[in-house]
């Protein structure tokens, strides 16, 4: 007997935004599937398998209720091959995209079977491993909705530039895709009948690159605050005391780290710390003392950091939309961030924003807040209100909307 067709399913490698676009779905009782590369539910056979540490996260409860399938010995297998290879970098992204998608399309063919009331299935992937899934299924008459995880190619000519005017952190973990990348990303957008992006920043550079205007959707990533633990509960702040600035995430030029270590250097004599945690490559010599680079944690320690932050920051040449942002105001954070990423910051009310690039303009706004703690606190509870607006209520009625507007 075949299986039921969902009005929706949903292709994602990884955890990405927690599983929010389904998660979101599912609460608008529209989310029948979900295909990812690995889920471990408590008690999973590979999560207790050497190695698969990093992968047991790859669990939601809130679809415990939902149809979800993923490949997990054929891909923990082929991540086995690529270790024993040395494969990595953009050959093993490439490969690891099209495997998943050859998975999931064995697993769709199972699940494609008319749907009651005559409806049209809509599949949702995100970019970069959604081609092979978009040319099949629009042979079947389905809609197809891409999610788009950044602003595409003129991100990439961004992070060109910025390697190569700083050259010392050119060595790291931040290197350009192959142009087939970019072919295929085109044809996968040329594909898609509807293309989401996550800000206004994202949805210009598309449109500077030939994307059609009116495929696009801007839809803000969405933030639980019900995951957040201990909301606000970190101590207040003083004159006297040490400024704690929290810098998460990868440690490259994109994210702008070359601007805040120019800014730290400006800041050697003011009470600040500025906390570094995330994965980074070979770090330059010479680095100031009031810069602490912390590596990379697991997912389910990020909050401890937030908590023990007095301000964030994410000095950003370009991002999709940076949910770091939200993560941080949910912990009741305030954020200093720059106009490339999503619209989060309000100036003044629960953060600031400054120019991406300007290390001058930081370092001042970051000397005036260790001698203005007031600023801080009257900002606390505004940025949890302004993460608390962020809910996968609003995410599921866009989608929906989407669904409806869409004509094949």
């Amino acid at each position: 007997m075949a299986e039921k067709l969902p009005e929706w399913i949903v292709c994602q490698i990884g955890a990405r935004e927690h599983y929010g676009i389904a998660r979101a779905l599912r609460r608008a009782g529209c989310l029948s599937g979900v295909l990812t590369d690995f889920w471990l539910p408590p008690g999973s056979m590979v999560g207790s398998m050497p190695g698969a540490a990093r992968l047991r996260d790859r669990y939601h409860r809130d679809l415990d209720a939902s149809k979800v399938y993923a490949p997990n010995l054929r891909m923990l297998g082929f991540e086995g091959v690529l270790r024993i290879r040395s494969l990595s970098g953009w050959d093993g992204i490439i490969k690891r995209n099209h495997l998943f998608q050859q998975e999931a399309l064995k697993r769709l063919r199972k699940w494609r079977a008319p749907m009651s009331g005559g409806q049209t299935p809509t599949l949702f992937s995100y970019s970069y491993a959604a081609l092979e899934l978009f040319r099949e299924v629009k042979d079947w008459g389905w809609r197809t909705v891409l999610g788009q995880i950044d602003p595409g190619p003129g991100e990439d000519a961004i992070v060109q530039n910025l390697r190569a005017a700083h050259p010392e952190w050119a060595e790291g973990i931040e290197h350009s895709p192959p142009e087939s990348y970019w072919q295929d990303w085109r044809e996968e957008c040329g594909l898609a009948d509807r293309i989401m992006v996550n800000s206004e920043w994202s949805r210009k550079l598309l449109v500077a690159e030939g994307i059609d205007r009116e495929k696009l959707e801007v839809l803000p990533l969405a933030y639980d605050v019900g995951r957040a633990s201990n909301c606000g509960s970190h101590p207040t702040f003083q004159k006297k005391s040490q400024l704690r600035v929290l810098f998460l995430g990868q440690a490259i030029v994109r994210k702008g780290i070359q601007d805040l270590v120019a800014a730290a250097r400006l800041l050697t004599e003011a009470p600040i710390q500025i906390d570094i945690v995330g994965p980074h490559g070979v770090l330059p010599s010479g680095l100031p003392s009031n810069l602490v680079f912390h590596g990379a944690v697991p997912r389910s320690e990020a909050a401890q950091w937030y908590q023990q932050s007095d301000l964030f920051v994410l000095p950003t040449h370009s991002d999709g939309f940076a949910l770091t942002q939200l993560e941080a105001m949910a912990q009741g954070v305030p954020v200093i961030a720059t106009p490339c990423c999503g619209d989060v910051v309000v100036e003044g009310v629960n953060g600031w924003v400054v120019p991406a690039g300007n290390a001058q303009v930081l370092a001042e706004r970051l000397r005036q807040i260790a001698q203005s703690p007031d600023m801080l606190e009257s900002m606390r509870k505004a940025a949890m209100a302004t993460a608390e607006g962020f809910g996968l209520e609003r995410v599921a009625q866009a989608l929906t909307q989407v669904g409806t507007e869409v004509v094949i």
